[in-house]
């Protein structure tokens, strides 16, 4: 069944390439097929049920590589699923917001179709190559995402940019992939055998310095300080739906990576290493508000605000390898995490959506240059007012539930992880700012153009933020899910 949910959009894709489909039906095929691989994928929550043996479920293998010991091996755990889902979820909404696009529509279609083959195909691998592989492709098909349907000349500076950037790291982290290889006996890619076998755990220094390569791979897509500045420049000149990809699902990529192969494949090493990984993550938090507070761009201001928010996700796990730390709270710094993956995909992709909005109908992002908007759209208004709260972590929205859980058990291993704090403040004071500035303030001068959200733009945006309340408001679900993985691999660091 995950060899179908992977597969299925890359077959409507190549299909869509191959054929001269009208417009409108490559539209409705995009959507489709979304649909069909969302229903899918709910199928396999439903049917979800966690290993006795704390393994894999829905576990698939077949023959691939096998004179490097590399095979199609996949699976899903509690850490894995809710990414899946979230996977599915933010390309259908997409493939919704989707049906008001112009340009090419069909070779966009075909485009994050098969964008969205390597996103699922990469948070169910179970071999490193296989791995590597849906990690390098998801580069290619954000690049062509933000050089062909981007804003301006910029966008081909912009995605050149991100190309160069993300190759480099992910070049990185092929290279801890042979040093994991290497270090295996006997030599395998196949993940749980590496997490089983431990490998350099009796070479520190090797073991350390393969460490280092996978995080640099993983922090350029992540991406935390100083492996950010591709980003501002890629979400501003992305569209609408190419940034709400890159910020829901290809920065997971780097913090899931930190949890399913970093922290469980080489658990000394990252203890040893545990206390850098918090202060990034710390510097993160703080560095991404404060300059998310200076914008005066609200696509760039939603930009800075995704480090601040996966700087907490580093902030959990690297609390979580503290080894001196109460073992209770690092596995609810783990679980915070991967909930913060989740809630930060929901909530930014809707925000990322609705800025999308203001593009299309002024062409600018300037904050200065709007104002009243209450008046003028109330459905935008609201939307972003509500998206502006579940952000800053309001109760009652994934937000809340993802935070408290990173700082309870982030500073329950480590009381100065409480450093990061005042973070949770300068989001508030940014985003209030920004309603401040858009909604509530007198009318700009782009005020006149704008006109109030069409159906493709608020449905998208109203079921990602429904499914933000629904985890804020009933988190037992998703919680049950990750929490018993979560503490596998914090038993696992603990090594």
């Amino acid at each position: 069944m995950l060899s179908s949910i992977v597969f299925l959009p890359l077959v409507a894709a190549a299909l869509l390439a191959v054929l001269r489909v009208p417009d409108r039906a490559a539209r409705a095929t995009w959507m489709a097929v979304t649909a069909a691989d969302l229903a899918l994928v709910v199928a396999l929550v439903l049917g979800y049920e966690t290993p006795v043996d704390g393994g894999l479920a829905f576990e698939e293998r077949a023959r691939w590589i096998p004179s490097v010991g590399s095979s199609w091996h996949v699976g899903v755990d509690g850490i894995s699923l809710p990414l899946v889902a979230l996977t599915a979820v933010v390309f259908c909404a997409c493939a919704v917001y989707g049906l008001r696009e112009t340009r090419r529509p069909r070779q966009l279609a075909a485009l994050f179709l098969a964008l969205q083959t390597t996103c699922l195909g990469l948070f169910v691998a179970q071999d490193l190559i296989v791995f590597f592989v849906f990690f390098d492709l998801s580069i290619v098909g954000m690049y062509a995402a933000i050089a062909g349907w981007g804003h301006g000349r910029a966008a081909g500076r912009s995605a050149l940019q991100f190309f160069l950037y993300t190759f480099l790291g992910s070049l990185a982290l092929l290279l801890g992939f042979i040093g994991l290889y290497l270090g295996a006996d006997p030599h395998t890619f196949d993940i749980p055998e590496l997490v089983a076998a431990a490998p350099l755990a009796d070479s520190p220094v090797a073991g350390g310095f393969v460490l280092a390569a996978l995080l640099v791979g993983l922090a350029v897509k992540t991406p935390t300080v100083p492996f950010h500045t591709w980003l501002p420049p890629a979400h501003t000149d992305a569209s609408a739906i190419g940034s709400a990809v890159l910020a829901a699902v290809l920065l997971k990529m780097g913090t899931y990576g930190f949890v399913r192969i970093a922290m469980p494949v080489l658990p000394g090493a990252w203890q040893a290493a545990a206390w850098v990984v918090l202060g990034v993550g710390i510097a993160s938090v703080l560095y991404g508000a404060l300059v998310a507070l200076a914008q005066t761009d609200l696509k760039r201001m939603i930009a800075y605000t995704s480090i601040n928010h996966m700087g907490y996700v580093v902030v959990a796990v690297g609390a979580a390898g503290l080894a001196g730390g109460d073992a209770a709270a690092r596995e609810v710094a783990v679980t915070g995490a991967v909930t913060q993956m989740v809630s930060h995909g929901l909530v930014t992709g809707a925000l990322f959506l609705l800025a999308g909005v203001l593009h299309d109908r002024t062409g600018s992002y300037a904050m200065g240059g709007f104002g009243g908007l209450a008046g003028r759209a109330p459905g935008w208004s609201g939307l972003f007012a509500v998206a502006a709260f579940a952000s800053l972590g309001i109760p009652g929205f994934s937000g809340f539930v993802a935070e408290f859980q990173v700082f309870a058990g982030s500073i329950g291993a480590a009381a100065w992880a409480a450093i990061a704090l005042p973070g949770i403040v300068l989001t508030a004071a940014l985003f209030l700012r920004a309603l401040q500035q858009l909604v509530t303030g007198p009318p700009g001068e782009l005020t006149p153009r704008f006109s109030d959200v069409r159906a493709p733009e608020w449905l998208p945006v109203t079921g990602l933020l429904l499914l933000s309340l629904a985890v804020g408001v009933l988190p037992g679900p998703l919680l049950d899910l990750i929490t018993p993985a979560g503490a596998a691999v914090v038993d696992l660091v603990s090594r």
